[in-house]
């Protein structure tokens, strides 16, 4: 009996111990081999079609169908559809599209259009507007969640090599500022509004040159019109400058990122873009949204668009 008291003693005295040591914030070998790590989880990543095409030659070469099977293959988790790649418009056409893209474990997950509003021409901004309430139309059949819109161009350069090669700056038209084409650029987009909400697709301004050059005249019109259904396309190679610095000041408003990549050098330019450094950025602002590929490089899609899947993989995480 004595020998049975001293050990439950002995057993209890060590418990005693240990949760002390604990209150006082110890740590024994079994907390430490316990002691959870943080969760990590990826954002996910789609590829555009335009990845794929990049304009060159015939779009039906490089049909939508062609780039649903080649995003599954290399293991991305979405697709962005590029309009004007597009072989139909058809309700028959677009439901196939989802159809395929279900069943190949892919989100449609981004539309990518185009449209205007930089005119005087009262005639040209209204039939831009008819346009992009149809493309809204156009995002709901295909169950798409957020499409890409710009603010237009002056239209004063030659052509778009001419812009690229003064790094999309163009002068305005002879009597008109940016101030005139601010108001007509938000009143447009204010029209689009209630048929964004009405689909439920946020429509997300991109800077892609003319207004949208900079941050500060994305995130102006975007001010301005404060609406849920007005946010950001924040594409990473359409900042010529002081990249980090603009999109900082985007991030907190961005729902989809572009992300371009230049393997084999870029039509236009090439960028040295730090994408570790960009994802910590999105981090900052707790960005948990997708992740849209741009391939604009000369090399082979089939051999830059896989390397550009993993460069992107590794570098846009959150924890958990």
């Amino acid at each position: 009996m004595n020998r049975r008291k001293f050990i439950n003693g002995a057993a209890a005295l060590s418990l005693g111990a240990t949760t002390m040591g604990l209150a006082a914030g110890g740590k024994t070998d079994s907390s430490i081999l316990t002691q959870k790590k943080p969760k990590i989880k990826h954002n996910p990543i789609g590829v555009s079609t335009y990845s794929f095409w990049k304009f060159e030659g015939p779009k039906e070469d490089v049909s939508m169908e062609y780039c649903i099977d080649k995003a599954a293959e290399m293991g991305f988790d979405g697709i962005e559809l590029l309009l004007v790649q597009m072989s139909s418009e058809e309700n028959g056409y677009l439901q196939k599209l989802k159809r395929q893209a279900f069943h190949a474990g892919l989100d449609l997950m981004g539309f990518s259009t185009h449209q205007g509003y930089l005119s005087p021409e009262k005639r040209y901004r209204e039939e831009n507007i008819s346009k992009t309430l149809y493309q809204i139309e156009l995002a709901y059949k295909l169950g798409i969640p957020t499409m890409r819109l710009n603010t237009g161009r002056w239209g004063t350069s030659k052509s778009f090599n001419d812009l690229m090669a003064n790094k999309g700056i163009e002068p305005t038209l002879d009597g008109y500022t940016d101030e005139d084409g601010y108001k007509w650029v938000i009143d447009a987009i204010e029209k689009c509004i209630p048929a964004a909400e009405r689909c439920g697709v946020v429509l997300g301004l991109e800077n892609h040159w003319g207004l949208g050059r900079t941050a500060e005249g994305v995130k102006r019109i975007v001010d301005t019109i404060d609406s849920p259904w007005l946010q950001v396309t924040l594409d990473t190679g359409n900042f010529l400058e002081n990249r980090e610095a603009q999109m900082e000041l985007l991030a907190p408003q961005t729902y989809l990122v572009q992300a371009k990549t230049y393997y084999g050098g870029g039509k236009w330019y090439t960028l040295d873009i730090d994408y570790p450094k960009i994802g910590e950025l999105m981090r900052r602002h707790n960005y948990r949204g997708y992740i849209s590929l741009e391939f604009e490089g000369k090399e082979d899609p089939n051999i830059a668009v896989p390397k550009s899947l993993e460069v992107l993989r590794n570098a846009f995480y959150y924890e958990l």
